[in-house]
């Protein structure tokens, strides 16, 4: 192997399930572009349409016109149903969930209609420990084009890149305003979508005791207008899985971030809603104490999505950056938030990651103790040092470029023109940084009591879902840092560069 090229991040086994190769694959940013083009691939389903996530909701319109009317979403599959009787429409939800959304009159109605309808399958999923949660959001198309990402088909998701002050589109179906919101999935075609569909298939036989029908997927569905980022490479599938009912536990997404940060020499890019994993924490810490580290630039959400959460999320993240800002190199960390025009902050909702522009992850999890061992999670991630994937780094340096310039609200020529001078992500943002539509440094206000009680013993966060029932002592923040500064000091050779 030649200077200048990188082993794997992704390996078999170690950080990932399987690795396929995608036909085509793009990344679609923003649940605007993505419900359409859902739209679209429903329609274009021939035998199968599989859709399961932690959220659906019924009641919203896919692609609403400009008073925000349109077919809701399952007024839409009742007609796909009844024009294509033999193809089955197989929707999976998270329990939890899906039993609150049924003391609506207008969900339950169509729930009761979907049973009705033969080619209609709407199951809930509590096949997992209690407390866990099954969060992935995949979608399979006739068993070879599959979608695998971070947006929910539920309410409150839908908004443009432009993210725009007052959009009245940005309206739930209780006729409630809600805020921007940045999210992120991935389309992929090929044996990658046959992966995905094996995924889906066994979490449907392990949440309704039954397996999926048999189909045989006979040809490419792929919309012809839509432009591939990513054609012929290998796609890493990593899952996150609680033991339960005579099936192992799986960290391989826990893996995959640590050896992402070993294994960056220049920067790592996170889009991440929750960043409260000590391991993790503790890991870009360690690499912040080496004298010549990675840049690790973090977007996030300026407070987390409920009363709750921002007790247990937003102190435990504060404590974290304040913790990793004590490193060596401590200024190499940056963690901000975007804002809209009018100063209105933009919930972050995406889970992408980009190292080095060499690899590029996009998926469900969160870097968050319950994305790391509780909750059903799926990433997929393509790697420039796999052999098929020769080349693909100015792809992957384009679309870290798009997502930077779509925070900045900035020329993506002038975002690449300055990291191009520069070397440096946290120069390139702090030089473009302004007035209205920017990234805002993230202010570390000190938590209060309560939240600082909740953070540091993981309540509302456990590493496990064996930790939800250990008592105090054993458990906290402290000691998932000490967690994550023990593997990286056992791990360092892993991130060099092959001579």
């Amino acid at each position: 192997m030649s200077k200048g090229e990188y082993q794997p991040i992704v390996v078999e086994g170690r950080n990932c399930w399987r690795i396929e190769r995608a036909d085509k694959a793009r990344m679609i940013v923003d649940a605007a572009d993505y419900y359409a083009l859902l739209e679209r691939l429903m329609a274009g389903a021939k035998h199968r349409i599989l859709l399961i996530g932690w959220d659906f909701d019924p009641r919203i319109a896919l692609r609403p016109d400009k008073d925000g009317k349109a077919e809701p979403l399952g007024h839409y599959l009742l007609r796909l149903a009844h024009e294509k009787p033999d193809r089955d429409i197989d929707i999976l939800r998270w329990n939890f969930g899906g039993l609150k959304q049924f003391v609506m009159p207008r969900i339950l109605s169509m729930v009761v209609r979907w049973k009705l309808t033969r080619s209609i399958s709407f199951r809930l999923d509590s096949a997992h420990p209690i407390g866990c949660s099954h969060h992935q959001k995949v979608a399979v198309f006739d068993d070879h084009l599959a979608v695998c990402g971070g947006i929910d088909v539920g309410a409150r998701r839908w908004d443009t890149r432009d993210h725009t002050d007052g959009e009245p589109l940005r309206t739930a179906p209780d006729g409630n305003a809600y805020m921007p919101w940045h999210d992120s999935t991935m389309i992929l075609a090929g044996p990658v979508g046959g992966a995905l569909a094996d995924l889906g298939n066994e979490r449907w036989q392990r949440a309704t005791k039954k397996p999926l029908r048999k189909i045989q997927g006979d040809g490419e569905t792929w919309p012809g207008d839509l432009e591939p980022d990513f054609e012929g490479v290998d796609v890493a599938i990593s899952r996150t899985r609680a033991e339960y009912d005579g099936y192992e536990e799986i960290r391989e997404i826990e893996q995959l971030y640590l050896d992402m940060i070993a294994a960056a020499e220049r920067f790592i890019y996170f889009e991440n809603q929750y960043f409260t994993s000590g391991k993790i924490a503790a890991a870009i810490a360690e690499r912040l104490n080496e004298d010549d580290p990675p840049e690790f630039v973090i977007v996030t959400p300026k407070t987390a999505d409920g009363w709750l959460e921002q007790m247990a999320m937003d102190a435990a993240r504060v404590q974290l950056v304040r913790e990793i800002a004590e490193a060596k190199h401590g200024d190499r960390l940056k963690v901000y938030y975007p804002r809209t025009t009018g100063g209105e902050a933009i919930y972050v909702h995406a889970k992408t990651a980009i190292v080095d522009d060499r690899a590029i992850r996009v998926g469900s999890a969160n870097m968050n103790n319950r994305s790391m061992g509780l909750d059903s999670e799926c990433d997929v991630t393509i790697d420039a040092a796999l052999p098929a994937n020769k080349g693909v780094e100015p792809v992957i340096a384009r679309l870290r470029t798009s997502l930077i310039a779509e925070h900045l609200d900035a020329r993506e020529d002038d975002v690449a023109a300055l990291f191009d001078r520069t070397g440096s992500l946290i120069e390139t943002i702090e030089a473009l940084r302004g007035e209205g539509r920017s990234l805002e440094l993230l202010d570390l206000v000190p938590p209060g009591p309560m939240d600082e009680f909740i953070a540091n013993n993981e309540l509302l966060d456990p590493t496990s879902p064996d930790a939800m029932f250990e008592g105090l002592a054993e458990r906290g923040l402290r000691k998932s840092w000490h967690r994550g500064r023990h593997w990286m000091k056992r791990h360092r050779p892993f991130r060099r560069k092959s001579a």
